[in-house]
């Protein structure tokens, strides 16, 4: 019974030290699992994924779990930077890596791709030959853009002339779109899809925002889908910006929205009845875009947000004189065109709602902002 406490405040030691003290896989604080044939301490969400491999992880929880001395021996000697140098050894620049609070399948495949698959050790480079390989073939479902069914299409990209082609047929010559990847963007949204693992994909037509949802039964195809998306958008702009490093390049790969939810919104008079509209707002384009419905293909307007220097603001309210919505907690935000009058259902969310634009209003503007601000005027 002694050599077990003690074993356990050597675990509880070892896992303060850095690198142990966040988890492995996700980088979440305080980890509270180990695997004790890999050698890492991890946290109780991506304990489960190691769950599932028995034949290369086996875990034990370092605070309820008796260990022998053997096992803390091993901990000792590897750690989660010793097992970090080996199993990420080779991960491509373009490959995501995901954080704590990222869906379940980006996490469950990152942990089978490093320990399972071995596709960073070195060993072999097969990921990153097909992602790099000029060509990227698979069969995804697809949402219709006017209801809610999913049908089969064959999605095929190209790094050799940058596009994401998709086809209503396996045998169909004509591509039913052609999508450059000049704009485009994915980002996985299970739970706005209603599946584990539905992807969502973003492109500029005709300087309107639209959406296409898909998904693949196989968490190991889609993520491999998501990561060769990033590879030709990594080329892209390496292309489009030869003298650049990838440290600078690699964030602009793909982007998450800082914000997103319903809203009601009511129109430029003011006066107009107050409608529910679904709103996502990214701090990459600095835009505020609304949908009648979360799965909508194409965006009903969009709203740039510049800085306050550029007579931009946000704050908490509505005009005195405004006729209010069902909803009662409103955001009044100011563009040098117009006053955006938006209503949230609840207190906490007009708090991240403002949050939010005051995030992008703080931002100091680039090159590329002024240049989809002046587009978004001219359409409009």
């Amino acid at each position: 019974m002694a050599n077990l406490e003690k074993n356990k405040k050597i675990l509880l030691n070892l896992v303060k030290q850095p690198g142990n003290n966040v988890c492995a896989d996700c980088g979440a604080p305080d980890p509270d699992w180990a695997s004790y044939t890999l050698g890492v301490f991890v946290c109780l969400n991506c304990s489960g994924t190691h769950r599932d491999l028995p034949a290369v992880s086996r875990v034990k929880s370092i605070r309820l779990d008796n260990w022998d001395d053997s096992l803390v021996e091993f901990m000792k000697s590897r750690g989660n930077s010793a097992a970090k140098a080996v199993y990420e050894k080779s991960v491509p620049a373009f490959y995501y890596r995901p954080h704590q609070k990222e869906c379940m399948v980006l996490k469950d495949q990152w942990i089978r791709a490093k320990y399972e698959r071995r596709e960073f050790t070195g060993e072999n480079n097969c990921l990153q030959r097909v992602c790099n390989s000029g060509v990227f073939e698979s069969t995804l479902w697809k949402k219709g853009k006017d209801n809610k069914q999913f049908l089969k299409r064959t999605f095929l990209m190209s790094q050799n002339d940058f596009t994401l082609r998709y086809f209503v047929r396996a045998d169909s010559r004509v591509p039913k779109a052609v999508i450059s990847m000049k704009d485009l963007n994915a980002v996985f949204q299970p739970e706005k899809i209603g599946h584990a693992h539905g992807l969502q994909i973003s492109y500029l037509q005709e300087e309107q925002t639209r959406n296409l949802f898909v998904y693949h039964e196989s968490g190991q195809v889609i993520v491999s889908w998501f990561n060769a998306i990033r590879a030709t958008r990594l080329a892209y702009l390496k292309k489009k910006h030869s003298s650049a490093q990838d440290s600078e390049l690699v964030p602009q790969i793909s982007r998450s929205n800082l914000k997103e939810g319903y809203m009601e919104k009511t129109g430029p008079m003011q006066w107009e009845p107050f409608k529910k509209r679904w709103f996502t707002l990214s701090s990459m384009d600095r835009k505020l875009l609304y949908f009648k419905t979360p799965l909508d293909a194409t965006e009903l307007g969009a709203v740039f947000i510049g800085t306050e220097s550029h007579n931009y603001s946000v704050a908490a309210g509505t005009p005195k004189s405004m006729r209010g919505g069902r909803w009662h907690c409103g955001i009044t935000l100011q563009t040098p065109g117009r006053q955006f009058v938006f209503m949230c259902e609840q207190e906490q969310e007009q708090k991240e709602w403002l949050e939010a634009f005051k995030q992008v209003i703080s931002q100091p503007m680039t090159l590329q902002d002024y240049g989809n601000e002046a587009n978004l005027r001219r359409v409009k």
